[in-house]
Parts: structure tokens; sequence; C-alpha cells
């Protein structure tokens, strides 16, 4: 049977048969149920949609925050570098003058030289700075730069003869590698 010829679909019929078989006074009561509901879920919206706008905020602020935080740290980040180098400036000052000095020997410039460097090292020492000094070690081409490869027969090959120039860390990473000489076997090309 179509439904156009009964009038009505078997889905329509048990819709009417359904609403037909309630009392009217019953219908509103669904309604009331579905009212109720739809408020309940206005609230909750309104509950989330209220925690979305905190949460917005609150992430606003800490994106603020951190920003300060950045421009703090990129404006005052060397104080304490700068406050640990001055006693070395200050050094160095007594050591210009010093040497204007027409009477001063060289041994007392030799002495405030040697001070003004042991001040130097603690200060890096300070901010974390080590240097490298990797005097009989094998070649570690990650820390070093080889500026010379050495026959030797007292040395392992690819061990380092002589360093050229101290290398630095700071805080474990590499700030300059050492330069160094690295022994090779005899007759080696």
């Amino acid at each position: 049977m179509s439904t156009d010829q009964a009038g009505a679909s078997p889905a329509g019929e048990r819709l009417g048969g359904a609403d037909e078989a309630h009392a009217p006074g019953e219908r509103p009561a669904a309604l009331e149920q579905l009212q109720q509901s739809l408020a309940q879920a206005e609230q909750r919206a309104g509950e989330f949609r209220e925690q979305y706008l905190r949460a917005v905020a609150e992430l606003d602020n800490v994106r603020k925050r951190a920003q300060r935080d950045i421009e703090a740290a990129n404006r005052y980040g060397l104080e304490k570098f700068a406050a640990e180098l001055l006693p070395v400036q200050d050094s160095l000052e007594l050591a210009v003058q010093s040497a204007a000095q027409a009477d001063v020997e060289v041994r007392s410039l030799k002495e405030g030289q040697e001070a003004t460097l042991k001040l130097l090292v603690k200060a890096l020492e300070k901010l974390g700075v080590r240097p490298i000094r990797p005097l009989g070690e094998p070649f570690d081409p990650a820390r070093h730069e080889a500026m010379l490869a050495q026959e030797s027969a007292s040395a392992a090959p690819d061990t380092v003869l002589q360093v050229v120039q101290s290398g630095y860390e700071l805080n474990g990473r590499l700030l300059r590698p050492a330069r160094v000489i690295v022994a090779k076997s005899p007759g080696a090309a």
C-alpha cells in the first residue's frame, strides 16, 4: 500500500496513533520536559562559554606575562655577566694607571696581569664557562678544531699533541672549539 492510497505512511499511523492515545493533558507535559531539557542545555552551554572565556583570558595573561619575562631577560640578561666582569675592568684600569708611572717595575705589572687573569677566569667560572683543554685526549671534531696534523712516534694517532687555543663551553654547550695539533702516524700521508 502506498502513502497516497492509504493517506498516511505506516510510521505516520504509529505517530498518529501514539498521539491520539495520549490524553490531551499529557502532551504539554512532554513539551514541558523538552523545555526543561532545553533550559538545562542552555545553562550548561552558558557555563561552558564562561569557562571558555576564562580560559582564553588566562591564556592571554600567560602570554603577556611570558612576553614581559622575555623582554626583561633580553634587557637584563647580561646583568650577572656584567657584574662579574666589573672587577676585571677595575683591575685593568689599575694596571693602566700603574704602567703610566715612570718608576713602575715590570714584575709588578706582570703580577697585576696575573691577578686580572685570575679575576676573569673566576668570573667566567661563576657564569658556567668552562675551558676545553684536551691535551693528550683523543681528537673530537665536535669539540676540537684541528689546525695541523703532526707525525708523532710517542702519541697514538688522532690524539691531541698540543692545544694552540683553548676552547670553551657554557653549561655544557660549545662556545668555541679548542684549536689543536693532532698526532698522526709516522710516515702517514
